[in-house]
């Protein structure tokens, strides 16, 4: 199961299914296989201000 990730700054989700097409992350990238440098499309948060979206 593909995990969602929530931006702890903006509330934006990372949806693995979706990924990120505009930050250059491909639709079906697992959150650990972005890259260090990837930040978040909101707020540009970097990564590890994410953390796991329990539902």
């Amino acid at each position: 199961m593909s995990q969602k990730y929530i931006c702890t700054v903006c509330d934006w989700v990372y949806n693995p299914k979706v990924g990120d097409p505009e930050g250059g992350i491909a639709p079906g990238t697992a959150f650990e296989d972005i890259p260090e440098d990837w930040v978040c499309p909101d707020c540009g948060a970097t990564k590890e201000d994410f953390e796991l979206l329990e539902e």
